[in-house]
């Protein structure tokens, strides 16, 4: 079995990803909203000045830019392949830059985990 893990840059393509997992044969996704440091560096995302108790124009000039981070897990290599080829047909080439990050890493055991079609 294997971890995908995928920080999704242009979170637009979420709804697409999520599809084309789907699509692929992935039977469950968690979804977290991330942010890297690189966004932390340009005050783009998890801003700390937002006031306490805001006006609305403070929401028009706020601009918080996150990420998402998904992660499934997956039986056999042939399906992270599969999740792979999938994920690049939405956003093109991972090795090209601001399409995101994906990570696949060998599980030793999983509890809790009731679905077995595509895990």
């Amino acid at each position: 079995m294997y971890l995908i893990l995928f920080v999704l840059h242009d979170t637009n393509n979420l709804k697409a990803v999520l599809n084309a997992w789907d699509e692929a044969g992935v039977s469950g996704v968690t979804i977290l909203p991330s942010t890297g440091l690189g966004r932390l560096r340009e005050s783009k995302a998890l801003q700390d000045d937002f006031p306490l108790i805001p006006r609305i124009e403070d929401f028009f000039h706020y601009e918080e830019q996150l990420n998402r981070t998904i992660f499934t897990i997956v039986r056999g290599e042939e399906m992270v392949d599969k999740v792979v080829q999938a994920t690049e047909n939405i956003v093109g080439d991972l090795r090209k830059p601001n399409t995101g990050i994906l990570a696949v890493l060998p599980i030793v055991k999983v509890y809790g985990l009731n679905r077995e079609p595509g895990v």
